[in-house]
């Protein structure tokens, strides 16, 4: 059971990397690859019909952490309240950008909103930077300063802005489509550079986990009898339901529909 919850952790954490990786890099680009509102509406729609499935899995991860490793998620989270209060910031303005985009009346409203959805993504994209700095720099219970946690965050953030690139080349069409191609480069196809970024960013999580001790802080056996098992049921359908949005929503875009 133990192996077994180590396992649904990573599996967890890893989807949800490389699936909401997309959609907080390309809202980290929105204002570059959309310059007025009708190619913002477009650069949002791109991603919008997966954003709320791809935080499924972080919700799952967390699940995990708290029920099956209580005791480690109590000591690596505690002292990061400045990481994850920008964090949980950055999540709350972007997803009340994308949510409210629609919802109020003239232009400067939705660049308002729109400039929520990008500043927001750059926050939690750099505060998972700063919190995988510790993991990384092999310091997992201290909380990473100096330059090697801003090094770490900018490189993360930049990563996931890559992975954002790929995808947006892979969905949008016209304008904005043509600056993400122009970035991802016309000597290969756009699937390459989106595939390239999604392992790096499944390793992430990988290599920074590595410096976990999670084989000896589990819950107890009873804890991990009833847990487990109940993952491993729900998991298959949480799988197949997201591999069916994306399969709905595999082609272009072509107009801001979706918002």
């Amino acid at each position: 059971m133990e192996t077994l919850a180590i396992a649904l952790l990573a599996f967890f954490t890893v989807g949800w990397f490389v699936l909401a990786g997309a959609d907080i890099g390309t809202g980290m680009l929105a204002l570059w690859l959309g310059r007025n509102d009708r190619e913002r509406r477009l650069v949002l729609a791109s991603f919008a019909p997966l954003f709320l499935g791809n935080e499924v899995w972080l919700v799952a991860a967390a699940g995990v952490l708290v029920g099956c490793f209580p005791a480690l998620e109590g000591e690596l989270l505690s002292g990061r309240l400045p990481v994850l209060v920008a964090l949980l910031t950055g999540w709350i303005l972007r997803d009340a950008g994308l949510w409210s985009r629609g919802r109020g009346p003239g232009s400067r409203w939705r660049a308002g909103c729109d400039a929520a959805v990008a500043g927001g993504s750059w926050i939690v994209a750099l505060s998972w930077g700063w919190l995988l700095a510790a993991l990384l720099t092999g310091r997992p219970y201290a909380p990473a300063t100096g330059p090697t946690a801003v090094l770490t965050a900018l490189a993360v953030a930049a990563l996931f802005a890559a992975h954002g690139l790929g995808f947006a080349a892979l969905r949008l069409t016209g304008v904005p489509y043509e600056r993400a191609r122009r970035l991802v480069g016309r000597a290969g196809r756009p699937w390459q550079s989106f595939a390239l970024t999604g392992v790096l960013l499944a390793a992430l999580p990988l290599w920074a986990g590595s410096a976990l001790p999670l084989a000896g802080r589990t819950a107890s056996p009873a804890t991990l009898g009833l847990l487990v098992p109940a993952l491993l049921v729900v998991t298959p359908p949480l799988v197949a339901v997201q591999a069916w949005i994306w399969h709905a929503f595999r082609h272009r875009v072509t107009g801001p529909s979706y918002l």
